[in-house]
């Protein structure tokens, strides 16, 4: 009985650890349902330089140049260019051939952060006040520039654009990526834009002045994810990633499952990474004594940086719990209470996406989604195995996720992208 008790009350210290974690994104969550902002109409246009790492994106690279100079920006305040690295195919010819500029890399380019260093130190010598990034495999909606412009005008230094899924009607993995960004956007990115914190900055889809990049001296990440060593950056500087929902980027998703979880292996990898390389420069500035905006986003990054371990170690309170029902009431109550949690934990994912994707105000229902709702539990219970991998080993190498440019988009001003049936 007193090893029981020993075993239960390690599981609730244990687990209270790990909710303070969760309470305080659950805290900052609450505000999902307050009004967007809207940034009023800018009052001048900034010069811009759009940015495109690519390694063998043969494929889609035009699709994404045809893209941005479909722009209702004034084409004369931007610039394309396109960054061909250890390319094996003829991407740099797609890209040229659709109207790209192309910035060649020199040397050893290990990742797309070394393609963006030597980007960035050309570019910083022309007169560009700008900078977006974008993937190859992207598109952006006609009206992309405008709203990020919009943005700076309203202060911004740094700004993330809304990530959609480019094709979620081509498999049950595709449709739980576009369930996931609406989710993240929601709960996330939105409710950080109406406390002032600081969007998540994905490896696309996002803007930075040159002012922020003066002050860094370049781009200067080493990680194999260098959205999310930029972002620590920024938020050492005290500089905040603006979230502008109206600029929309359609992102091509993986169709198989195997490639999904390779795929995010690797980004759960890539945050540990960086959180190994820059929590105790966080800490200590913190610690030293930060105040006002500047200490909330320091604050608001190291539990982001923090939460990829709470939920790889969540497993031990969970098993130790287990363990001592099974040790007080039998192992098939033990088995029961863990089925019974693993149901509603099921029921619940599955009505959230369902609200998502066919309850949304001002939408139809989309039933084409069907079977990425039911499986969308299967997807987001993975990222547990996922982070535990990532804990256990560590993800070094960028591996090459090829993508078709096929996919119907979701259509929010950008109109059909390809021809391809649809699967759902």
């Amino acid at each position: 009985m007193r090893d029981m008790s020993m075993f239960l009350a390690a599981a609730c210290f244990a687990g209270l650890v790990l909710k303070l974690v969760s309470v305080y994104f659950g805290s900052i969550a609450c505000f999902a349902f307050s009004k967007e902002k809207k940034y009023p109409p800018a009052k001048r246009l900034r010069k811009m330089a759009v940015l495109a790492a690519c390694r063998n994106e043969e494929a889609v690279i035009g699709g994404l140049v045809e893209s941005l100079k479909a722009q209702d920006y004034p084409a004369e305040y931007y610039d394309i260019y396109v960054i061909p690295n250890n390319c094996t195919d003829h991407t740099e010819e797609a890209a040229r051939q659709a109207g790209a500029k192309i910035i060649q890399c020199t040397g050893t380019v290990g990742c797309k952060g070394d393609a963006l260093h030597q980007a960035v130190e050309q570019l910083m010598k022309e007169d560009y006040e700008v900078f977006c990034v974008f993937d190859a495999d992207n598109h952006a909606a006609p009206d992309f520039l405008t709203h990020m412009n919009e943005a700076f005008d309203a202060g911004a230094r740094v700004v993330k654009a809304r990530q959609v899924a480019k094709n979620p009607y081509d498999s049950w993995v595709s449709g739980c990526y576009g369930i996931y960004f609406d989710l993240f956007h929601l709960f996330f990115n939105h409710p950080r834009a109406v406390c002032g914190l600081s969007a998540k900055l994905v490896g696309t889809g996002f803007a930075v002045h040159r002012n922020v990049l003066e002050r860094l001296g370049g781009w200067n990440t080493s990680t194999i994810a260098e959205d999310a060593e930029f972002s620590s950056q920024c938020a050492e500087l005290g500089e905040r990633i603006w979230w502008a929902g109206d600029a929309v980027t359609y992102d091509e998703q993986p169709l198989s499952f195997r490639v999904s979880l390779t795929q995010r292996r690797r980004w759960c990898s890539g945050v540990m990474q960086v959180a190994k390389l820059r929590l105790p420069v966080l800490l200590g500035k913190f610690w030293k004594g930060q105040e006002g905006d500047a200490a909330m986003l320091l604050l608001d990054f190291i539990m982001f940086l923090i939460a990829p371990f709470t939920q790889a170690v969540s497993i031990v309170p969970l098993g130790l719990v287990l363990l001592c029902k099974g040790l007080e009431n039998g192992w098939g109550n033990a088995l029961q209470y863990a089925g019974s949690g693993l149901l509603l934990y099921m029921l619940a994912m599955m009505l959230l996406a369902a609200g998502l994707v066919w309850f949304r105000k001002g939408k139809k229902p989309d039933w084409r989604m069907g079977k990425a709702v039911l499986l969308f539990p299967l997807f987001m219970a993975s990222w547990l195995p996922l982070q535990i991998a990532s804990l256990c080993r560590e993800t070094k190498k960028w591996e090459e996720i090829r993508h078709t440019g096929k996919g119907v988009c979701r259509k929010e001003g950008l109109g059909r992208l390809s021809q391809t049936p649809q699967t759902l």
